[in-house]
Order: C-alpha cells, then sequence, then structure tokens
C-alpha cells in the first residue's frame, strides 16, 4: 500500500513520523525535481504542468518500483490536480490519455493505492510556510498552488485531513484508515 501524499502542507513531518512509526520508507517528492524546477521556485516563479510532468514521471517509477515489490511506501508530493494524481498512478498513460491519444479510460484509482489530502486555509498554511528554513521553494508561490489545486474526489481513494489538526492525530487517522484498508477486500 502507498500513501501519496496529495498537498505537501505538513507532510514532511507527517510522512516522517507514520515512516518512523509503521517502518516504511518515506520517499520525499522534493528530492526528485531537476535542478532546473529547484532553480525556478528559488527565484519565486510558479513551476506549468510542462515543468512538472517530468518530476511526476521520476515519481511514478518510485511508486511502481514499490507496488511490484510488494512494499509498503510513503511518498510525499504536492499532486495539485487529479491529471497529476493521474500521472502519479500510470505514468505516461496519462498524459496520452489526457491528450486523447489514448481512448482507454483509467479508473480514478487503484486499490492499494491512497492518497491524503492536507488541507488548510491559505493564511494559515502561508504562516507555516514562512516560518520554514532552508526551503527553496518560496511562500509567495502558495498562491499559484492555491490558483490551480484541484481538490481531490472520493472515487480517487482520498483521506483528506484538515492541517489544523495535530501532527499525532493526523497520523492515528491515517493508521486506523490503513488498518480498515487492509480488513477490507480488495476491489477489482
Amino acid at each position: 500500500m502507498e500513501i501519496v501524499f496529495q498537498v505537501s502542507f505538513r507532510s514532511i513531518t507527517l510522512g516522517a513520523l507514520l515512516s518512523e512509526k509503521l517502518g516504511w520508507p518515506l520517499h520525499e517528492g522534493d528530492n526528485f525535481h531537476p535542478q532546473e524546477n529547484v532553480e525556478k521556485m528559488a527565484r519565486g516563479e510558479p513551476l506549468t504542468d510542462k515543468d512538472r510532468f517530468p518530476w511526476l514521471l521520476k515519481l511514478h517509477e518510485v511508486i511502481q518500483r514499490e507496488r511490484c515489490s510488494g512494499s509498503d511506501a510513503f511518498v510525499a508530493c504536492s499532486a495539485l490536480k487529479r491529471l497529476y494524481r493521474q500521472i502519479l498512478l500510470y505514468g505516461s498513460k496519462a498524459l496520452a490519455f489526457s491528450s486523447g491519444q489514448d481512448q482507454e479510460i483509467l479508473p480514478p484509482s487503484l486499490p492499494d493505492v491512497f492518497f491524503l489530502f492536507l488541507h488548510g486555509e491559505y493564511d494559515l498554511i502561508y504562516q507555516r510556510m514562512t516560518y520554514r528554513r532552508g526551503h527553496y521553494m518560496k511562500a509567495e508561490l502558495l498562491r499559484s498552488q492555491f490558483e490551480i489545486l484541484e481538490p481531490p474526489l472520493d472515487e480517487e481513494n482520498v483521506l483528506p485531513l484538515d492541517i489544523r489538526m495535530g501532527i499525532s492525530d493526523m497520523a492515528k487517522e491515517v493508521e486506523k484508515h490503513i488498518i480498515s484498508l487492509k480488513a477490507s477486500p480488495v476491489k477489482p
């Protein structure tokens, strides 16, 4: 079961806590950005879809590797749009589908992957980002992320978490969700 953090506000801390508690590896999406993306964000320029696609495809490879090995893992990243989440699940097949090249219908989710949607008010997230030290993404870029955000739908196999909750409370919610998923039969 892989977990993909939908929006990375506080996801690193939550991912690290869950990784430690459950013994699952944590793959931090920021570590997979090409240098051009890092430099662009450091200059305060928002990323475009074109900038994000290669990054999302790398993360898809991580997810596929973990799925093929049968391992449980966390992947923390900002999958702000439905297309981004589809790329994480299906890789370049999602890009072909979105451009109309592929007529196959892609399911909105995979039974062994679920998303956490860490959501909150702009002002709270902005405040937390301004306290963050040593990160290349400027807090001023938050507005661009809110502008493109497409909150996930239930059909995308998502657990929404309000970031006003404490990290340990969010971790408990995630653990309960994992237990309920493991107790449920896998849908075809």
